[in-house]
């Protein structure tokens, strides 16, 4: 499909202003803020998409998104992969079956990301010989040099005291929970669960692609998984007032995530979600790629973002 590419000069957080490359969209436009500063985390880019013909007249749902660098545009990704999130959202629009939406993409630090995206309370429930394990396995992996220690509180503090207000300040949006969503993949997913976790009241829905219940790569003598799971029997907004999409392949990385979903699975019963309000996917013979997220990205918008009549 063609791609079209609009740049457009952005205000920075910090005052000054940049001309940056932008990923190139077949439909809509994005402005890019560089550098958005925050008093919680690191500073980072966030890619802002608008759908064809938005018009300051019309309230837009805003779908929250982690990585926010993998979303639209392969040629400007390490990997050469992306979601295409443009094409997905403008796909199901035309076809009339979603609302009106805008995507905030959110930038990863690569520095920080395993960090950021961690849930930190069931983090804080692991034994210090738990914490020091995990530290070591992760610090093999590359993934932290030091002591490992999440900050996924703060994270979730800068998208819902931050981001989120100078969104609604600038630009249309609706801005109620049930037109408030935030979706992820891998670690982007388990922070995606721990917002809306945290936060019901914010965010009305949650996509969970993929979602790296391990917390690292071995499921060996691993503790974290029924942390998380402990977390979520506590912590489950209540049935009713909020969406949860979750999914898993079985090929290479999302072969750990089908028999610790199934638990979640069950959790998601007991806890009264049914498929009004609650689906879980499973794709035999898909990986952990963009490439997977992208063909099945169609099915978490069309769930959270189904247009209602009134």
């Amino acid at each position: 499909m063609f791609r079209s590419i609009i740049l457009i000069i952005t205000g920075v957080i910090s005052g000054h202003f940049a001309l940056a490359q932008l990923p190139a969209v077949s439909s809509g436009t994005i402005t890019r803020i560089e550098h958005f500063n925050s008093k919680f985390i690191t500073a980072r880019n966030i890619d802002i998409w608008l759908p064809e013909g938005y018009s300051n007249q019309k309230p837009l749902a805003v779908l929250y998104m982690h990585d926010g660098q993998m979303l639209f545009d392969s040629t400007h990704t390490w990997n050469h992969k992306a979601w295409d999130v443009d094409d997905a959202i403008s796909q199901l629009k035309n076809e009339g079956k979603i609302k009106d939406v805008m995507v905030v993409g959110i930038w990863n630090d690569p520095t920080t990301r395993h960090a950021d995206y961690f849930p930190q309370k069931p983090f804080e429930t692991l034994t210090q010989i738990e914490k020091d394990t995990l530290t070591a396995r992760l610090q093999m992996a590359g993934r932290s040099k030091e002591g490992f220690q999440p900050v996924s509180d703060k994270y979730l503090k800068f998208l819902v005291t931050e981001l989120k207000p100078f969104i609604d300040s600038n630009y249309n949006t609706a801005k109620t929970p049930e037109h408030t969503f935030i979706a992820g993949s891998s670690m982007g997913g388990l922070i995606s669960l721990y917002a809306i976790c945290e936060y019901p009241n914010v965010f009305g829905g949650a996509a969970c692609l993929s979602t790296h219940w391990p917390g690292e790569w071995s499921p060996v003598n691993n503790p974290v998984p029924d942390a998380f799971l402990n977390y979520l029997k506590k912590h489950l907004p209540v049935s009713g007032l909020n969406k949860i999409y979750f999914d898993c392949g079985d090929q290479n990385l999302d072969a750990l995530y089908p028999v610790i979903q199934k638990k979640a699975d069950k959790i998601m019963e007991a806890g009264g979600y049914t498929k009004r309000n609650w689906i879980t996917r499973y794709f035999p013979g898909e990986g952990h790629s963009e490439d997977a997220w992208r063909k099945r990205l169609q099915i978490p918008f069309a769930f959270l973002l189904k247009k209602t009549t009134r």
